[in-house]
């Protein structure tokens, strides 16, 4: 919240002015200084500039509200969707509807498994129009290993729907999708905290982080875990902003590493290619291993949903391993041509043992 911009609070627009011309763009930068700061770096009336300060002070630390009330305020103000469905009806249902709005949603699992796949068929359905069940509406995918094809996404989109979607609309549905390709953490920081323009004018209802790893594990590496803890908060409080700001589903990817064996290191699943100790289930060789996720625990605490896309004696599942509106659920599934696809109507349990028993089918 923090980091919300000056000019977009409602702020007086005089006041306003004074404060971009002077540097002062976000929350943080004017309540970070002092009064005696703020006048003589603005040279306003006192009265305006504690009006002006009191005003973004209850913008960014908004007093709490029944539940009711903020049923009542979303009502008002929430587009008609509360959810991005995926397809998979297995974990639709289980998610009330798909991948909800205003949170953050990863998706974890090692290369290969499908975690790009599934990125790519929920950009084609959010740009994909109302009629077809789409959301009509442009996505930001953020392709920190140069994995995004357009394409796959062509194909999906078309897949999706053979008879409806012509060349022209298929071009016009591409044309939603904005690709950016950061070099680096702090150029992803940087891109994220200035989305909210690009949002506004191309109407973003999706935002694609493919991998969120990747260059975070490229700068900060077992050596330098306080950096890495600092950026990774920075990430995750911008992300958050920018899903509940603009109520639209953000979606991460996260890899999986091997916490003990292999000699007592660390090894880390990366998607640009698969390890040569991994086996065809995507589980590294020997008696000692843990796969895990990522990015470690605070991370972990920072995303709302966590999905696990794994292999288990050669069938695909994904597993919500995370999550306020489900249990630990597991739905079995496959790539076809458009996307992911649930297999079969059965869903799973998963137990802390990693088995998973039949839950239900339908």
């Amino acid at each position: 919240m923090a980091g919300r911009k000056v000019n977009r609070m409602g702020v007086e627009e005089k006041v306003a002015h004074v404060f971009t011309a002077r540097n002062l763009l976000t929350a943080k930068d004017v309540l970070c200084k002092t009064e005696l700061e703020l006048m003589e770096l603005l040279d306003v009336p006192m009265e305006a500039l504690l009006s002006a300060v009191a005003f973004i002070s209850q913008k960014v630390c908004p007093p709490c509200h029944s539940v009711l009330d903020i049923m009542k305020e979303r009502a008002k103000t929430e587009p008609a969707y509360g959810h991005l469905p995926t397809g998979l009806q297995g974990l639709d249902g289980a998610l009330w509807g798909g991948i909800p709005f205003g949170i953050v949603t990863e998706v974890v699992g090692p290369a290969g498994i499908g975690k790009t796949q599934l990125c790519l068929m929920l950009s084609a359905l959010t740009s994909m129009p109302e009629a077809l069940g789409g959301l009509n509406s442009g996505v930001i995918y953020i392709d920190t290993e140069h994995k995004f094809t357009s394409g796959r996404l062509i194909e999906i989109a078309h897949s999706l729907s053979p008879e409806v979607l012509g060349d022209n609309l298929l071009q016009q549905l591409a044309a939603h999708v904005l690709v950016l390709h950061p070099s680096s953490v702090a150029d992803l920081l940087q891109r994220l905290q200035g989305l909210e323009e690009a949002i506004i004018e191309h109407r973003i209802k999706l935002l694609v982080i493919d991998s969120i790893a990747a260059l975070v594990l490229s700068e900060y590496g077992r050596d330098r875990i306080i950096q890495r803890q600092e950026v990774l908060g920075q990430l995750a409080s911008v992300l958050k902003f920018l899903a509940e700001s603009f109520r639209m589903p953000v979606v991460v990817t996260n890899q999986v590493r091997a916490e003990t064996g292999f000699g007592g290191k660390d090894v880390t699943f990366t998607d640009k290619a698969k390890s040569s100790v991994m086996t065809n289930a995507g589980i590294p060789d020997g008696p000692e291993h843990q796969l895990t996720a990522a990015l470690g625990t605070k991370w972990a605490h920072s995303v709302n949903i966590r999905l696990i896309m794994e292999s288990i004696s050669g069938e695909r599942f994904i597993k919500i391993a995370k999550s306020p509106l489900s249990a630990t659920l597991a739905f079995q599934y496959e790539v076809t041509l458009s996307g992911i696809q649930q297999k079969g109507g059965q869903t799973f349990e998963a137990s802390d043992g990693g088995k998973m028993t039949i839950q239900n089918s339908g």
